[in-house]
């Protein structure tokens, strides 16, 4: 249970890194360039990545796992580039709903490709948890969607799913895992490197430390919820609705305590029934089968 607490703890410490560094002459895109630099470092360091004497791209091409590791490379930062533009064309409110309705995605996963079970106590917790997600993505929110909106939205919802889909893959290969996080790092910064190149952009020191700083908060949030996803095998439910619950929860409060953000009565009911929806994911099905 640690190891989601300690992720939930990590992704909401990005966000507050991303919104604290618009304030401090940070290019976003540099500082997420950047951060996928360090998290390969960190992958190769700590996690110390088995190529079974293989080259670098022998590797990725004979390797049964290649298709997970190249999606998650190419998605990690294509993802990013998407909810920059759907920010642009829906707003933040819309793109950041999109992206907390992905977690329909993996919680259909859970049942049809991971083969979990349907259990009453699990039903019970995944009305608790879509109920507060809706409770806490209430806000208002301009009218009209053109159709660049719309598929932008999509876009987010679809891609931030199939990267939740795609951690769980990675969690199932055990210790081969962390040579796929560093092959996923690599092709993340180059896409990403990439994508600033073409843009011409004006490099500065203080996107480089953020992007440093957001390295090795983000390395650690991965690192976290595969580790999860590993000691809830059976569960894949629990860490993907812990995780979107667990995150939007305490970046609310977070939001009001520190940044004086306004929570609406309805963003209260959704973090109490997102509270109660983690616990009962944890407690609720050991109690009903006893």
């Amino acid at each position: 249970m640690h190891y989601l607490f300690l992720a939930i703890a990590c992704s909401v410490a990005v966000s507050v890194l991303l919104k604290v560094a618009r304030r401090l002459d940070v290019v976003i895109e540099q500082a997420i360039a950047f951060n996928y630099l360090i998290a390969l470092l960190l992958s190769y360091f700590l996690l110390q990545p088995n190529f079974q004497g293989q080259g670098f791209t022998d590797f990725i091409v004979q390797n049964e796992n290649s298709t997970i590791f190249l999606s998650l490379g190419l998605l990690l930062p294509s993802v990013f580039i998407i909810m920059s533009k759907a920010v642009e064309f829906a707003g933040i409110v819309r793109s950041d709903a999109a992206q907390r309705l992905s977690l329909f995605l993996p919680i259909l996963a859970a049942f049809v490709l991971f083969g979990e079970q349907l259990s009453q106590s699990r039903i019970i917790s995944l009305l608790l948890a879509f109920s507060a997600l809706f409770c806490l993505i209430n806000k208002p929110h301009a009218q009209g969607l053109s159709v660049k909106g719309g598929l932008s939205l999509l876009a987010v919802w679809f891609g931030y799913g199939a990267i939740d889909i795609l951690f769980k893959q990675t969690a199932k290969m055990g210790s081969a895992f962390s040579t796929t996080l560093f092959i996923a790092f690599a092709l993340a910064m180059c896409v990403m490197f990439m994508y600033l190149l073409i843009k011409r952009t004006q490099w500065n020191g203080a996107s480089l430390l953020a992007g440093i700083i957001l390295g090795g908060l983000n390395f650690m949030n991965i690192l976290f919820y595969i580790r999860a996803h590993q000691s809830f095998s059976q569960n894949p439910t629990l860490v993907f609705a812990g995780m979107n619950i667990g995150v939007i929860c305490l970046g609310t409060l977070v939001g009001a305590i520190v940044f004086k953000e306004k929570i609406s009565k309805i963003n209260g009911v959704g973090v109490v029934l997102g509270i109660s929806a983690i616990l009962s994911l944890f407690y609720l099905e050991p109690f009903l089968t006893r």
